[in-house]
């Protein structure tokens, strides 16, 4: 009689051995891979935004949007970019060409779940809760004029002028920039990955670095408990792309940004980019939080 030959106990967990440490490598670097196609995607979402955004102060002499523009609404241009174009404020609707122009480019791919999804109302207005790392904030736009209402960048909103603050006497009035005709447009910030719609409190003056990363946060109806790691103070200090976050400067360029590198952006016209958290101003790796410490300096 013939003996049928077969694989041994052995060898079979040699294979089955082989197939997982190729497994243990290929998963990782597809996942890395992955990430990087995503932030590339995140930048592309930017550039878009920069060209809606050069495109207006090129029509308008340089000057960027204000409040004032807004028909008495406190959106920030991130929320409603069309209706620089025209929207009426009598039948409250928007252009579908203007909405579609937006709708794909609000969120980075790795935030693309909103903190409010159903779009909860207060009595009187909706709510624009706070959202992390990885979930987009919002949404804080009634379904019916923009059917995302969400997003995932937040402005510097010293970038554009607001009506509410146009009296000079006021403490901040004289730190926005109002127009893009400015020396160091490269380093002014204009979106960045938030996990807010935006903020001007943040960089009014250097302030301390947050004690952890931005964690998702939640937001319920009814009571409205809410928890907010970040609120307005660090929403843009948050660790989505390893140590960075991708932004859109006032020369309309895209580039990514490390997290201490935040600390020496031209945030208003007073902003000093040489403070305490910079290597100029003599900042330490061991001065950061712990779970910064390992990012690159500036």
């Amino acid at each position: 009689m013939r003996r049928v030959k077969g694989f041994t106990l052995i060898e079979l967990l040699v294979v089955i051995a082989i197939i997982a440490l190729l497994l243990a490598i290929l998963v990782p670097t597809l996942q890395r891979v992955r990430k990087q196609t995503k932030a590339i995607v995140c930048q592309s979402n930017l550039r878009q935004w920069g060209a809606i955004w050069a495109t207006y102060t090129q029509d308008n002499d340089g000057y960027l949007p204000s409040r004032s523009q807004y028909h008495g609404r406190t959106w920030s241009p991130i929320m409603s970019p069309e209706v620089w174009w025209g929207w009426d404020s009598d039948d409250k609707s928007l252009d579908k060409d203007e909405c579609s122009r937006i709708e794909g480019i609000m969120c980075c791919p790795l935030a693309t779940k909103p903190a409010n999804p159903t779009g909860e109302f207060d009595g009187t207005n909706y709510i624009d809760p706070v959202g992390g790392t990885f979930m987009a904030w919002g949404r804080c736009w009634p379904k019916e004029f923009l059917p995302n209402g969400y997003g995932s960048y937040g402005i510097n909103r010293f970038i554009y002028w607001s009506g509410i603050f146009a009296n000079d006497s006021y403490k901040y009035g004289h730190l926005y920039w109002r127009t893009s005709n400015v020396r160091g447009t490269y380093n002014i910030p204009v979106y960045l990955d938030s996990c807010s719609i935006g903020s001007m409190n943040w960089f009014v003056g250097a302030i301390s670095p947050p004690e952890h990363d931005a964690v998702p946060t939640y937001w319920v109806a009814g009571d409205h408990p809410i928890h907010y790691p970040n609120i307005g103070l660090h929403n843009f200090c948050i660790n989505r792309h390893d140590g960075y976050v991708n932004g859109l400067f006032m020369d309309w360029s895209v580039r990514k940004v490390g997290l201490k590198e935040l600390w020496t952006l031209k945030w208003h016209r007073e902003f000093d980019t040489a403070n305490d958290w910079t290597r100029a101003g003599g900042a330490h790796p061991e001065d950061w939080p712990e779970w910064m410490r390992r990012f690159k300096d500036y």
